[in-house]
């Protein structure tokens, strides 16, 4: 449990896959970079910034070589004039010119990077909610969520900083290279000599800390999970009296973080020795070198300056170069998680608001006929078997039966959340897939058992039924609910916002504000989920005559466990296992001693 939450902060971050970059990752790669063509010019004028600003950061060890030997009096033709004040003018030119090369060279990247990964979040979402229910059925939430926040993420920080850092590097660290090279061969050949066997020590060492630091904090979240847990179910720890054993599973959790931290601390040490013994070794041991060449006037002591600080920018090129490169792999793993869902077959729906409108009206007649039906994820296991009804428009039906038979399936049939493996859906004589899904789904209307609300207000969920309805109709469509007179005793009224999931309001009060959002829709086919079989008798009353003033004039699917809800049902279709197995009114259904609805309603009432 503790892993599948790994999903949130910087655990999320560590958990990134890094893909190993071949002719595949570049392919899914270069899918996402179609996203940077709107912005192509604005990007190569970044390029060209990028370029021009590592070119002018080369410059300024020449002229600081350059002030040194003027001040001396040392500079003998060259690109340099001889005058001191000369090159600090040319000096302070060129830091203007690089000050502002480098404002629009990051501004200009954070714009593309930000535009391109908005573009790619906005198609990534819409092809979310429009993947069909299968595809939900097989993945958790916080997978998914993590695609669009921490996976997104990382592909937004290499575009912004290490594709354009990364080449900065490079630049730096060949160009360092050639002109360590033009300032003296020998100082140059000598460094090259020993940074190719430095800089893969560093390199390992700096891995390996990163591996105990992603292991302390995949630890630390699995302690963060053990505190969600404990609070989230604290009646039952206390009910337990299990507080001294959660108090004691967190502190092995959190001294378990500790031991792994102290163990990195221990390798840091180790590193930041190593990094100042050998790597500022190698520094001094140059420079103790070109001042005997400055000694025997082989060197300048401009040009000793030059080359120490041309080693440093290629040593710091040099070294960064590896954590660029992981973030670039973080970066094309994430872009395959992305390029998955990009490339499911998602529902076809309105792209628009404006073309979410029906074009081929439904009169309200619906028929299942010899319908089969397994879930995708469970093809072992058939749901329906050779179902056959028809509900003619503006009946009633009820489907009732045992948990498992089958009821629920029937109603995310009619929404098209899934299809029949055989078999057909009719609606008024028409095959279902003759209609387009907004059809469809514009036509009918659904009230669950458990009530999904959004968290805002009581209007804006309302108006989920109806974006466009006007505030009349909205009042209109509470009253009708029975909700108007719970709203009004709110003191922010219809502007009360409902807390995540509806979690402010009652069962009862989540239930009138769906089925008011169901009269705002105004569907032509209704479909009740056990819309009362959770809620208290006075809740109950109030749902069930708000439910009674929608079903009016409409084709009507019941399902319910409470046969008191049905007994007025023009229809009632038993279900078991799959099957019906019996199909009539609540009085003929009654008079088959033998039957299940006999044996069901015995449950409940006294015959």
């Amino acid at each position: 449990m503790a892993r599948a939450r790994l999903n949130s902060g910087n655990a999320a971050e560590a958990e990134l896959p890094k893909a190993k970059i071949n002719q595949q990752s570049l392919q899914n790669v270069s899918k996402l970079l179609t996203y940077l063509k709107p912005y192509r010019l604005k990007f190569a004028g970044a390029l060209f910034f990028l370029i021009l600003s590592s070119l002018t950061g080369l410059a300024f060890p020449k002229l600081l070589g350059g002030i040194i030997d003027a001040a001396k009096g040392d500079i003998n033709g060259g690109i340099l004039p001889a005058n001191l004040n000369s090159i600090g003018l040319i000096a302070f030119a060129i830091l203007f010119i690089q000050a502002i090369v480098s404002f629009f060279r990051v501004t200009w990247f954070v714009q593309i990077a930000e535009n391109s990964i908005a573009d790619i979040r906005r198609d990534t979402y819409f092809k979310l909610i429009t993947l069909p229910m299968n595809f939900f059925s097989n993945r958790r939430v916080g997978e998914l969520n993590s695609r669009i926040s921490a996976d997104l993420s990382q592909i937004q920080d290499t575009l912004t900083t290490t594709f354009a850092e990364m080449l900065r590097q490079i630049i730096l660290m060949i160009g360092g290279t050639i002109m360590m090279a033009i300032v003296s061969g020998k100082l140059a050949l000598i460094l090259l000599l020993i940074l190719p066997i430095i800089v893969p020590i560093a390199v390992f060492f700096g891995r390996f800390i990163r591996t105990l630091s992603k292991e302390a904090q995949d630890q630390l979240a699995e302690s963060n999970t053990i505190v969600e847990e404990t609070l989230q179910g604290i009646a039952s720890v206390k009910a337990f009296v299990n507080e001294a054993f959660e108090a004691g599973r967190y502190d092995k959790s959190i001294r378990r973080v500790a031991n792994i931290a102290i163990k990195g601390a221990k390798f840091r040490g180790l590193f930041a020795s190593f990094v100042v013994f050998c790597l500022f070794g190698v520094v001094v041991g140059v420079i103790w070198y070109g001042a005997h060449l400055v000694s025997l006037k082989q060197l300048k002591v401009g040009e000793l300056t030059e080359f120490v600080m041309f080693a440093i920018l290629v040593s710091a090129s040099l070294g960064s170069l590896p954590e660029q490169y992981a973030n670039i792999q973080k970066a094309v793993g994430a872009s395959e998680r992305v390029i998955e869902i990009l490339n499911e077959n998602c529902e076809v729906v309105s792209i628009r608001e404006t073309e979410n409108e029906v074009k081929q009206k439904i009169e309200g007649n619906l028929e299942f006929k010899n319908v089969r039906f397994h879930y995708p994820s469970r093809p072992e296991i058939e749901v329906l078997k050779d179902v056959s009804f028809l509900a003619n428009a503006g009946q009633k039906v009820a489907i009732v039966g045992p948990s498992g038979s089958g009821k629920s399936t029937m109603a995310a049939l009619i929404l098209q959340f899934y299809h029949p493996q055989s078999g057909e859906l009719f609606f008024d004589g028409k095959a279902a897939s003759s209609f387009s899904l907004t059809d469809i789904r514009n036509q009918v209307a659904v009230v669950p058992q458990d009530v999904m609300l959004f968290g805002g207000t009581i209007r804006e969920n309302i108006a989920y039924g109806k974006l466009k309805a006007t505030e009349e109709e909205i009042l209109q469509a509470a009253q009708r609910a029975n909700a108007h007179n719970f709203i009004s005793t709110f003191p922010e009224g219809y502007d009360t916002v409902v807390g995540e999931r509806g979690v402010k309001l009652s069962g009862g009060q989540r239930q009138r504000i769906a089925i008011a959002r169901a009269l705002l829709k105004n569907p032509t086919i209704l479909i009740l989920d056990e819309a009362t079989s959770s809620l208290d008798s006075e809740s109950e009353r109030l749902v069930q005559e708000a439910l009674e003033v929608l079903m009016k004039n409409r084709t009507s699917i019941i399902i319910a466990h409470r046969l008191s809800t049905i007994r007025e049902a023009d229809k009632i279709i038993v279900l078991e296992k799959g099957t019906i197995i019996e199909s009539g009114s609540h009085d003929d259904l009654l008079k088959n001693e033998t039957g299940l609805y006999r044996y069901l309603s015995g449950l409940q009432f006294e015959i």
